[in-house]
């Protein structure tokens, strides 16, 4: 499978100034250092990790919403960090977003068939009749009606928001979709409609998603691979399967045992994660997960481990990936008993849609 997204030493660093007339830097925020990832075609690759550590920074990299540091981006083989004007706009038509917050996202005063038709009208596809066509069949794929094409975003819930946010994101027939959150505002059982609708919408028009989520029960639904992100770099990536079955970072495995598990016994075998994030204007030298991590060694806090492959399609960046103690957990069924009945509520509804 080829790629379509190549991201590679892709880095934000924000200067931290001090003072009123004469400003000096002090300092460095470093969002995002170095991250290199590829998103194949008619794949979901899922970013995932703790709060602050990047996530939505590189999303916006990737859609040239902020400019990068360093670093390179390329799209179906053309160099996005090197391009400007028409040649951006219509890079940008191949790729778009939904947003975390569903009614942010869309504009108060525009009627939903106007929000849809709206990148149409930038990009300059069809006319209005044409449009409207289309804002009328987008309403239809994404389970709403026709005539909702008249109302306003307030008039609607949050699961049918976000279905608006998906079909405008549609409807200038994108090939990667950057998905920064889209179900965590959501109840359980709309996120499983929004989740299938979207797995739905993939396999019918052959969409990429870079998923970026929080939710370790609805990434092991939807990825195919997983990248675990820390202090603004990659920790880990792999299949889904085998990054769930076999972590290779304590990071990961930090991740995945500390979801909530019903068994006492299981419990008891999992220690809890210490200490803070660092800053990231502060990042520790040598790798920057050695200060809470229970495995580190001197050359943990001297020499920063290389993103390497530990196993066939599974990178880690850790010096001892392959030594690393077995915990003796299951992180493969360390789902939580409602994260599985969530899940068999996904599936479920699969089921029914078919």
């Amino acid at each position: 499978m080829s790629a379509l997204l190549e991201v590679s030493g892709l880095a934000r660093h924000y200067p931290v100034k001090k003072g009123v007339l004469v400003q000096k830097q002090v300092g460095t925020v470093r969002a995002v250092d170095g991250v290199s990832f590829e998103v194949r075609r008619g794949e979901t690759l899922a970013l995932v990790g703790e709060s602050g550590c990047g996530k939505s920074t590189t999303a916006r990299l990737v859609l040239r919403l902020i400019e990068p540091s360093a670093g390179t981006i390329r799209f179906d083989g053309q160099d996005v960090t090197k391009v400007g004007g028409a040649a951006m706009r219509s890079l940008r038509r191949r790729i778009q977003i939904v947003f975390q917050d569903p009614y942010a996202s869309l504009n108060p005063r525009l009627t939903v068939g106007e929000a849809i038709a709206e990148p149409m009208v930038v990009h300059g596809i069809g006319d209005n009749a044409a449009r409207r066509a289309k804002v009328q069949e987008l309403l239809r794929l994404v389970g709403l009606q026709p005539f909702h094409a008249e109302r306003y975003p307030h008039e609607f819930s949050g699961g049918q928001r976000q279905r608006i946010g998906i079909a405008r994101a549609l409807s200038v027939e994108p090939d990667l979709v950057v998905c920064d959150e889209p179900v965590s505002a959501l109840d359980v059982s709309i996120q499983a409609q929004v989740v299938n609708l979207m797995k739905d919408l993939q396999a019918r028009l052959g969409l990429s998603y870079l998923f970026i989520a929080h939710d370790l029960a609805v990434v092991k639904h939807m990825a195919d691979r997983i990248a675990v992100m820390y202090l603004g770099q990659v920790m880990e990536i792999g299949g889904k399967r085998e990054l769930f079955a076999n972590p290779r970072h304590p990071y990961t495995r930090a991740l995945l045992a500390a979801i909530p598990h019903p068994d006492p016994a299981r419990r008891g075998k999992v220690t809890p994660l210490g200490g803070d994030v660092p800053s990231p204007m502060a990042v520790p030298p040598g790798c920057r997960f050695h200060t809470r991590c229970p495995f580190a060694q001197d050359r943990c806090r001297s020499e920063v481990p290389a993103l390497r492959e530990v196993a066939p399609g599974h990178n880690a960046a850790c010096h001892f990936a392959e030594t690393l103690p077995d915990a003796g957990l299951d992180y493969s069924g360390g789902l939580t008993e409602t994260a599985t009945r969530r899940l068999a509520l996904y599936d479920a509804a699969r089921r029914r849609a078919a």
